[in-house]
């Protein structure tokens, strides 16, 4: 039987040889030291950055990268006797939930918003939308804004894919990388400044920072958002013009909204009661197949990129990365650079733990720099689902180099006005004095 599943099968063997052929040789060459490494840097490093080189460069076998990467990630840890601590990593431990869940979380959100989305085109809504937004680039501008907005009160994944919905059908499936990337930057930026907008800010609130320290991020945000809201919105209105609705015969689908309603909602309740939002999309989807047949098929198209995401993150996570430099504004402006090609999630777990950051300012850079790369953040690779011509790094950072004048923009915007203001989240145990946080 021919399914989606095979043909990532496939790769996965053969990613499998090739990580085997690639590391077994250091492996033998270095046995018996303490860490496999080069001029002291230990050999995962490498291992994580051919991956990240890979799927720059090779987008068109980005998830045969991903999955070498993660099988090359294994065995080097394996040849570096880290099998338990990748078991407790993975599965859990002291009372810490494991690897798994995340991962599972992402790949529900990844395949379940495949079919929120098919269910939104279903809606019509998107043919009879353009009656209602200017005809001009101001119109592009008025949907990037809106992306923002849903983001601040949903996951990102799902405004992203909301918008490129959106998009395709407004601008007759000819949407420029610079507007895609636009659109994945208005994801991030809504997230930024909301405890239930991004991965990111969840697991900050949930670690006992207060909704309120974070809420300044939208100060950057807004203004990231002016600088790549007008040059995306007039880059595409230059490529391809808004296309003008079909007629009066369109007519909305009530009963396909209704479903997509649910489903943002379960979303939303799931990961306020759960910390689990895609067991509420999935719940919805359940329901909602039962008001209007459902395209279940449709998952087979998103697998693919669903289980690179997956390989992907799941390579990040085994990256040594044990100390980080004090917290000040400085580290915070360089990690948003650092999360255009690193998973934001492990780099915002290692802040956590370390303390004494502004976190709105932190959630700004580590939220929204991934935007600066396609494969930055979750948004990214769930919008490449729908436009694969996004994923040549060099195209994206032809064509979206605002991006990243963006992120200089709101960052320096928001420390100008707000100021840098550690928070030290955790009380000290008793009897221990706490010491002060670190400042620039």
């Amino acid at each position: 039987m021919n399914t989606g599943l095979q043909p990532v099968l496939r790769i996965l063997l053969r990613s499998f040889s090739l990580a085997v052929a690639c590391v077994l040789p250091v492996g033998l060459q270095a046995a018996g030291s303490e860490h496999l490494g080069i001029a002291g840097i230990r050999l995962e490093f490498f291992a994580f950055g051919l991956t990240l080189l890979g799927v720059a460069l090779l987008h068109k076998h980005t998830l045969a990268v991903s999955l070498s990467g993660l099988v090359l990630m294994v065995l080097v840890r394996l040849l570096q006797g880290d099998g338990d601590w990748m078991l407790r990593h993975l599965l859990g431990h002291e009372g810490h939930a494991g690897e798994w869940l995340s991962l599972l979380n992402l790949f529900g959100l990844l395949m379940g918003f495949t079919l929120l989305t098919w269910h939104f085109e279903a809606s019509h809504l998107p043919k009879v939308l353009p009656k209602y937004l200017p005809k001009d680039w101001r119109g592009g501008l008025v949907l990037l804004f809106g992306v923002m907005v849903i983001s601040s009160f949903l996951d990102n994944i799902a405004a992203a894919v909301i918008g490129g919905t959106l998009a395709a059908s407004l601008y007759g499936g000819r949407v420029h990388i610079a507007y895609i990337a636009s659109i994945i930057a208005a994801s991030n930026a809504g997230g930024a400044g909301s405890v239930v907008g991004d991965t990111t800010t969840t697991l900050m609130w949930i670690d006992g920072v207060p909704p309120v320290k974070i809420l300044p991020a939208f100060i950057a945000s807004l203004g990231a958002f002016a600088i790549f809201g007008p040059l995306g919105a007039i880059a595409q209105h230059r490529h391809q013009p808004m296309q003008l609705p079909e007629g009066d015969t369109v007519k909305l689908e009530p009963a396909r909204l209704l479903i997509v309603f649910l489903i943002l909602a379960a979303a939303i309740a799931a990961n306020w009661a759960l910390g689990l939002p895609a067991l509420g999309v999935w719940a919805a989807i359940l329901v909602g197949a039962l008001i209007r047949k459902t395209a279940f098929s449709e998952l087979r198209e998103a697998l693919p990129g669903s289980v690179f995401l997956i390989a992907l993150v799941s390579a990040a996570s085994l990256v040594p990365v044990e100390e980080l430099p004090s917290a000040s504004w400085q580290f915070t402006l360089a990690l948003g650079f650092v999360s255009a090609v690193f998973d934001n999630i492990p780099l915002t777990k290692l802040c956590i733990v370390q303390g004494g950051y502004d976190w709105a300012l932190l959630a700004y850079a580590v939220g929204f720099g991934g935007s600066m790369m396609w494969f930055g953040s979750s948004a990214g690779v769930a919008l490449s689902n729908l436009y694969p011509e996004s994923r040549s790094a060099l195209k994206y950072l032809r064509h979206a180099w605002f991006i990243i004048l963006a992120y200089l923009a709101g960052f320096f915007l928001q420390y100008h006005l707000a100021g840098w203001h550690p928070y030290e989240h955790r009380q000290p145990a008793a009897g221990v004095e706490q010491s002060a946080p670190a400042h620039p």
